[in-house]
Protein backbone atom coordinates (compact mmCIF):
# COMPACT_ATOMS: atom_id res chain seq x y z
CA UNK A 1 0.00 0.00 0.00
CA UNK A 2 3.07 2.39 -0.56
CA UNK A 3 1.89 5.33 -1.53
CA UNK A 4 -1.73 5.21 -1.47
CA UNK A 5 -3.86 7.22 0.17
CA UNK A 6 -7.47 5.42 1.59
CA UNK A 7 -10.77 6.91 2.68
CA UNK A 8 -12.27 4.22 5.21
CA UNK A 9 -16.02 4.50 6.17
CA UNK A 10 -17.17 3.09 9.58
CA UNK A 11 -12.71 2.79 10.06
CA UNK A 12 -13.44 3.94 14.00
CA UNK A 13 -14.07 0.13 15.13
CA UNK A 14 -14.59 -3.38 13.62
CA UNK A 15 -13.59 -4.60 10.20
CA UNK A 16 -13.02 -0.97 9.60
CA UNK A 17 -10.21 -0.33 11.81
CA UNK A 18 -8.87 -3.58 10.97
CA UNK A 19 -8.49 -2.24 7.78
CA UNK A 20 -7.28 0.71 8.63
CA UNK A 21 -4.40 -0.60 10.76
CA UNK A 22 -2.96 -2.91 8.37
CA UNK A 23 -3.10 -0.06 5.52
CA UNK A 24 -0.98 1.56 7.61
CA UNK A 25 1.29 -0.84 8.70
CA UNK A 26 1.48 -1.97 4.61
CA UNK A 27 2.58 2.11 4.08
CA UNK A 28 -0.46 3.80 3.41
CA UNK A 29 -1.94 6.61 4.55
CA UNK A 30 -5.93 6.81 5.60
CA UNK A 31 -8.52 8.91 6.33
CA UNK A 32 -10.80 7.44 9.65
CA UNK A 33 -14.38 8.04 8.49
CA UNK A 34 -17.06 7.69 11.05
CA UNK A 35 -20.16 8.84 13.14
CA UNK A 36 -18.20 8.20 15.91
CA UNK A 37 -15.51 10.96 15.70
CA UNK A 38 -13.93 10.49 19.35
CA UNK A 39 -13.22 6.59 18.31
CA UNK A 40 -11.66 8.00 15.02
CA UNK A 41 -9.71 10.27 16.36
CA UNK A 42 -8.13 8.28 18.96
CA UNK A 43 -7.23 5.27 16.28
CA UNK A 44 -5.67 7.89 14.17
CA UNK A 45 -3.22 9.09 16.78
CA UNK A 46 -2.50 5.18 17.71
CA UNK A 47 -1.76 4.82 13.69
CA UNK A 48 0.55 8.24 13.53
CA UNK A 49 0.96 10.92 10.77
CA UNK A 50 -0.51 8.37 8.16
CA UNK A 51 -4.15 8.79 9.68
CA UNK A 52 -6.47 11.46 10.30
CA UNK A 53 -9.61 11.60 10.77
CA UNK A 54 -13.30 12.91 9.93
CA UNK A 55 -16.81 12.44 11.23
CA UNK A 56 -18.96 11.30 8.39
CA UNK A 57 -22.88 10.16 8.58
CA UNK A 58 -22.55 8.27 5.34
CA UNK A 59 -26.32 9.07 4.37
CA UNK A 60 -25.51 12.39 3.86
CA UNK A 61 -24.11 13.13 0.09
CA UNK A 62 -22.98 16.73 1.24
CA UNK A 63 -20.70 14.92 3.93
CA UNK A 64 -18.89 12.77 1.35
CA UNK A 65 -18.37 15.44 -0.25
CA UNK A 66 -16.24 17.73 2.41
CA UNK A 67 -14.38 13.86 3.87
CA UNK A 68 -13.49 13.33 0.17
CA UNK A 69 -12.46 16.77 0.46
CA UNK A 70 -10.74 16.79 3.47
CA UNK A 71 -8.27 13.48 2.86
CA UNK A 72 -7.09 15.33 -0.57
CA UNK A 73 -5.96 18.31 1.36
CA UNK A 74 -4.36 16.02 4.26
CA UNK A 75 -2.88 13.55 1.90
CA UNK A 76 -2.84 15.26 -1.51
CA UNK A 77 -4.57 12.73 -3.42
CA UNK A 78 -7.75 9.80 -2.44
CA UNK A 79 -6.47 6.38 -4.43
CA UNK A 80 -8.74 4.08 -2.71
CA UNK A 81 -12.37 4.18 -0.78
CA UNK A 82 -13.34 0.96 1.01
CA UNK A 83 -17.42 1.44 2.05
CA UNK A 84 -17.18 -0.35 5.09
CA UNK A 85 -19.87 1.34 7.36
CA UNK A 86 -22.91 -0.66 7.75
CA UNK A 87 -25.69 -2.22 9.99
CA UNK A 88 -27.82 -5.18 10.38
CA UNK A 89 -30.92 -5.66 12.43
CA UNK A 90 -33.84 -8.33 12.49
CA UNK A 91 -36.97 -7.94 10.67
CA UNK A 92 -38.53 -10.15 7.60
CA UNK A 93 -40.57 -8.34 5.44
CA UNK A 94 -43.50 -8.61 7.51
CA UNK A 95 -42.81 -7.91 10.73
CA UNK A 96 -39.71 -5.93 9.85
CA UNK A 97 -40.12 -1.96 10.71
CA UNK A 98 -40.32 0.43 7.81
CA UNK A 99 -37.39 2.09 10.04
CA UNK A 100 -35.11 -0.56 9.74
CA UNK A 101 -35.60 -1.42 6.09
CA UNK A 102 -35.21 2.82 5.29
CA UNK A 103 -32.43 2.63 7.66
CA UNK A 104 -30.33 -0.30 6.71
CA UNK A 105 -30.87 0.78 2.87
CA UNK A 106 -29.64 4.20 3.79
CA UNK A 107 -26.48 3.21 5.41
CA UNK A 108 -25.57 0.11 3.31
CA UNK A 109 -26.59 0.97 0.38
CA UNK A 110 -27.71 4.95 0.04
CA UNK A 111 -24.05 5.28 1.82
CA UNK A 112 -21.83 3.26 -0.72
CA UNK A 113 -23.45 5.21 -3.98
CA UNK A 114 -22.72 8.45 -1.97
CA UNK A 115 -19.27 7.24 -1.33
CA UNK A 116 -18.38 6.06 -4.73
CA UNK A 117 -20.29 9.28 -6.30
CA UNK A 118 -17.97 11.83 -4.03
CA UNK A 119 -14.72 9.09 -4.49
CA UNK A 120 -14.73 8.58 -7.99
CA UNK A 121 -13.90 12.46 -9.06
CA UNK A 122 -11.05 12.26 -6.94
CA UNK A 123 -9.67 9.06 -8.11
CA UNK A 124 -9.82 10.13 -11.50
CA UNK A 125 -7.57 13.26 -11.12
CA UNK A 126 -4.57 11.52 -8.57
CA UNK A 127 -3.61 9.96 -12.62
CA UNK A 128 -3.17 6.84 -10.54
CA UNK A 129 -4.34 3.42 -10.50
CA UNK A 130 -7.32 3.30 -7.75
CA UNK A 131 -9.56 1.03 -6.38
CA UNK A 132 -13.31 0.77 -4.53
CA UNK A 133 -13.67 -1.94 -2.07
CA UNK A 134 -17.26 -2.51 -0.91
CA UNK A 135 -18.24 -4.63 1.90
CA UNK A 136 -21.07 -7.09 1.27
CA UNK A 137 -21.75 -10.02 3.13
CA UNK A 138 -22.43 -13.64 2.59
CA UNK A 139 -25.92 -12.98 2.90
CA UNK A 140 -25.82 -11.03 -0.34
CA UNK A 141 -24.87 -14.34 -2.04
CA UNK A 142 -26.76 -16.29 0.54
CA UNK A 143 -30.03 -14.23 1.55
CA UNK A 144 -31.27 -14.62 5.31
CA UNK A 145 -35.34 -14.42 5.61
CA UNK A 146 -34.74 -12.90 9.03
CA UNK A 147 -32.80 -9.57 7.93
CA UNK A 148 -34.99 -9.07 4.98
CA UNK A 149 -33.70 -5.21 4.61
CA UNK A 150 -29.90 -6.47 5.45
CA UNK A 151 -30.42 -9.13 2.49
CA UNK A 152 -31.71 -6.69 -0.10
CA UNK A 153 -29.22 -3.79 0.74
CA UNK A 154 -26.45 -6.00 0.44
CA UNK A 155 -27.57 -7.74 -2.72
CA UNK A 156 -27.97 -4.28 -4.24
CA UNK A 157 -24.30 -3.72 -3.32
CA UNK A 158 -23.20 -6.31 -5.42
CA UNK A 159 -25.02 -4.69 -8.57
CA UNK A 160 -23.76 -0.97 -7.73
CA UNK A 161 -20.27 -2.83 -7.45
CA UNK A 162 -20.50 -4.31 -11.00
CA UNK A 163 -21.61 -1.62 -12.60
CA UNK A 164 -19.43 0.61 -11.36
CA UNK A 165 -16.26 -2.23 -12.30
CA UNK A 166 -17.84 -1.87 -16.04
CA UNK A 167 -18.27 1.77 -16.39
CA UNK A 168 -14.80 2.59 -15.43
CA UNK A 169 -13.33 -0.35 -17.47
CA UNK A 170 -15.27 0.63 -20.34
CA UNK A 171 -14.11 4.35 -19.76
CA UNK A 172 -10.60 3.38 -19.49
CA UNK A 173 -10.47 4.87 -15.81
CA UNK A 174 -8.07 3.07 -14.00
CA UNK A 175 -10.52 2.52 -11.24
CA UNK A 176 -11.29 -1.05 -9.69
CA UNK A 177 -14.39 -2.06 -7.87
CA UNK A 178 -14.57 -5.16 -5.89
CA UNK A 179 -16.26 -6.83 -3.01
CA UNK A 180 -15.83 -8.59 0.22
CA UNK A 181 -17.99 -10.96 1.91
CA UNK A 182 -17.54 -11.74 5.02
CA UNK A 183 -19.43 -14.62 7.36
CA UNK A 184 -20.20 -13.75 11.16
CA UNK A 185 -17.03 -11.12 12.00
CA UNK A 186 -15.93 -10.85 15.94
CA UNK A 187 -17.56 -6.82 15.59
CA UNK A 188 -19.14 -4.87 17.57
CA UNK A 189 -22.55 -5.40 15.12
CA UNK A 190 -22.04 -9.25 16.18
CA UNK A 191 -22.08 -8.36 19.27
CA UNK A 192 -25.07 -6.56 19.42
CA UNK A 193 -26.98 -10.04 17.96
CA UNK A 194 -24.72 -12.08 20.25
CA UNK A 195 -25.79 -10.26 23.61
CA UNK A 196 -29.08 -9.05 22.32
CA UNK A 197 -30.46 -11.34 24.81
CA UNK A 198 -32.56 -13.91 23.19
CA UNK A 199 -30.68 -16.86 24.00
CA UNK A 200 -27.88 -17.02 25.81
CA UNK A 201 -24.45 -15.51 24.45
CA UNK A 202 -23.22 -19.30 24.15
CA UNK A 203 -25.69 -20.44 22.62
CA UNK A 204 -25.84 -17.84 19.56
CA UNK A 205 -22.25 -17.86 19.55
CA UNK A 206 -22.56 -21.57 18.98
CA UNK A 207 -25.46 -21.11 16.19
CA UNK A 208 -23.90 -18.27 14.31
CA UNK A 209 -20.81 -20.68 13.74
CA UNK A 210 -23.00 -23.57 12.95
CA UNK A 211 -23.61 -21.50 9.68
CA UNK A 212 -20.09 -21.62 8.55
CA UNK A 213 -18.75 -25.31 7.57
CA UNK A 214 -15.38 -24.36 9.19
CA UNK A 215 -17.73 -23.98 12.54
CA UNK A 216 -16.20 -20.92 14.00
CA UNK A 217 -16.63 -16.90 13.94
CA UNK A 218 -14.86 -14.61 11.53
CA UNK A 219 -11.85 -12.09 12.64
CA UNK A 220 -11.78 -8.47 11.38
CA UNK A 221 -8.12 -9.12 10.45
CA UNK A 222 -9.06 -11.73 8.60
CA UNK A 223 -11.01 -9.32 6.52
CA UNK A 224 -8.67 -6.96 6.20
CA UNK A 225 -6.35 -8.80 4.67
CA UNK A 226 -9.13 -9.26 2.12
CA UNK A 227 -10.17 -5.89 1.32
CA UNK A 228 -6.44 -4.29 1.26
CA UNK A 229 -5.17 -7.15 -1.11
CA UNK A 230 -8.07 -5.68 -3.41
CA UNK A 231 -7.28 -2.10 -2.78
CA UNK A 232 -3.44 -3.17 -3.83
CA UNK A 233 -2.00 -3.21 -6.95
CA UNK A 234 -0.95 -6.68 -6.08
CA UNK A 235 -4.97 -7.29 -7.77
CA UNK A 236 -4.24 -4.99 -10.64
CA UNK A 237 -6.10 -7.11 -13.43
CA UNK A 238 -9.19 -8.03 -10.58
CA UNK A 239 -12.22 -6.20 -11.03
CA UNK A 240 -15.94 -6.83 -10.60
CA UNK A 241 -15.22 -9.34 -8.43
CA UNK A 242 -17.19 -11.32 -5.19
CA UNK A 243 -14.49 -12.44 -2.82
CA UNK A 244 -15.44 -14.34 -0.34
CA UNK A 245 -13.92 -14.44 3.51
CA UNK A 246 -17.14 -16.64 5.03
CA UNK A 247 -15.92 -19.64 6.27
CA UNK A 248 -17.51 -21.41 3.35
CA UNK A 249 -21.13 -20.18 4.91
CA UNK A 250 -22.06 -18.53 1.14
CA UNK A 251 -21.46 -22.59 -0.43
CA UNK A 252 -22.50 -25.01 2.45
CA UNK A 253 -25.15 -27.68 1.71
Amino acid sequence: MSGKVALVSGGAEGIGAAVARLIVAEGGSVMLCDLQLGKARALAAELGDHADAFQLDVREFGQWEAAVAATVARFGKLTVLCNIAGISEPGNVVDGTLDVWHRTVDINLNGPFYGCRAAIPAMEASGEACAIVNIGSMIAIRPAAFVAAYSASKAGLVGLTRSIALDCAARGVPIRANMVHPGAIRTPMYDRYKYSGADTPENIETNFAATHPMNRIGEPEEVARAVVFLASDEASFTTGVDFTVDGGGSIRS
